[in-house]
């Protein structure tokens, strides 16, 4: 009984040192956690674990930090994923499938190894910068409204060693000369340093853009360190500026969706039932048991955009009805039929200065 036992605990202990790290667990997701999903999870605690933020212990955070850049780079690779998924970490590096490629917290914000600990540069000479790149990001409304990382391709100019040596680090100093016996002259003279040549080599960087939900027209994404680069200090930001691409059914207005829906003449006399599909997919249901005049609008609670600041909070969605009149002619006979069933409205032909709303 005892032997049997023992032989329980070993197999135990060796299909946990098979198995490897639990990835699912390290990025704290379920199992049937989808692509967007992970690279959020990845992208929120890489900035918390980063070892530059937790210097109390750099030995712990950068074992935790490279845990989760190993769990990302499995499970966001399809054919990794699946690997793992048969047989834990063992079959991944069995093979050859892990690491390689670019690192993926650059690829969520760029080059981290410029500031993004902090300021380094405290009680030293201010270090020069290249300038920031500002582009516009046109995003659907879909993938405002659900969340999506959208992956670019960034063609970034790198310094790289060259032959031969340059000035840099120029900077004007005060000296002192002198003119004649007891005659001085402070001056300011270019004072340079002898550098290393360097020159510039384009690399292409495939970087991920979050879009969150609810984001607003305005707002930025920033990359470190992957604006223009500048030869004697560190290279400017990329700043990716978020555009709603114009839709064809909704228009949005802060955290609102306004759309349109042409009905017929019987619909807005009769009342109808209709759904309108909506950015994720979702129904929603209309039911009109009155009449619906031209222009007439109604307000559906909790059908509109997400709030960025609380993804729990959603605006309205407002429909706008338009009503389709019958383009061909009518016969005496269904006109007379139409006067009998309105029979109850009256002519009223009033004239009046609509620009004004009078």
């Amino acid at each position: 009984m005892h032997l049997k036992v023992l032989l329980l605990f070993i197999c135990l202990g060796l299909g946990t040192v098979l198995a490897g790290r639990d990835f699912y667990k390290i990025l704290g997701i379920q199992k049937s956690a989808n692509t967007n999903q992970i690279k959020k999870a990845y992208r929120k605690l890489a900035k918390e674990l980063h070892p530059d933020r937790n210097k109390e212990d750099p030995e712990k955070a950068s074992a935790q930090f490279q845990d989760l850049g190993a769990a990302y780079e499995t499970l966001s690779d399809p054919e990794k994923r699946e690997l793992y998924d048969r047989c834990g970490e063992e079959c991944v590096s069995k093979e050859g499938a892990g690491g390689g490629g670019m690192d993926p917290f650059a690829s969520f914000f760029g080059d981290f190894g410029f500031g993004f600990g902090g300021n380094s540069n405290q009680g030293q000479r201010e270090v020069a910068k290249g300038a920031d790149i500002v582009m516009d990001l046109f995003v659907s409304l879909e993938e405002l409204y659900s969340g999506n990382f959208v992956e670019i391709t960034h063609n970034k100019p790198v310094l790289k060693p060259a032959k031969g040596t340059r000035k840099c680090n120029c900077r004007q100093e005060m000296v002192t000369r002198q003119l004649g016996p007891g005659r001085f002259q402070m001056m300011q003279q270019a004072v340079c340093d002898e550098c290393p040549n360097v020159k510039l080599v384009n690399e292409e960087r495939v970087l991920e853009v979050e879009i969150e939900q609810g984001m607003t027209d305005g707002l930025e994404q920033r990359f470190t360190a992957e604006g223009e680069p500048h030869t004697d200090g560190e290279p400017g930001d990329l700043r990716l500026r978020i555009q709603t691409a114009p839709h064809s059914i909704f228009e949005r207005r802060g955290d609102d969706l306004y759309t349109n829906v042409t009905i017929s003449l019987a619909d807005a006399l009769a009342g109808f039932e209709l759904d309108i599909e909506h950015l994720d997919g979702h129904k929603v249901h209309i039911v009109r048991d009155k009449v619906t005049w031209p222009g007439a609008r109604i307000r559906k609670k909790g059908e509109g955009m997400p709030n960025y600041e609380n993804n729990n909070l959603f605006g309205m969605l407002y429909v706008t009805f338009d009503v389709q009149f019958p383009k061909e002619e009518l016969s005496t006979e269904v006109k007379e039929k139409l006067r009998q069933l309105l029979s109850n409205q009256e002519s009223i032909n009033k004239v009046y200065n609509g620009l004004r709303g009078f």
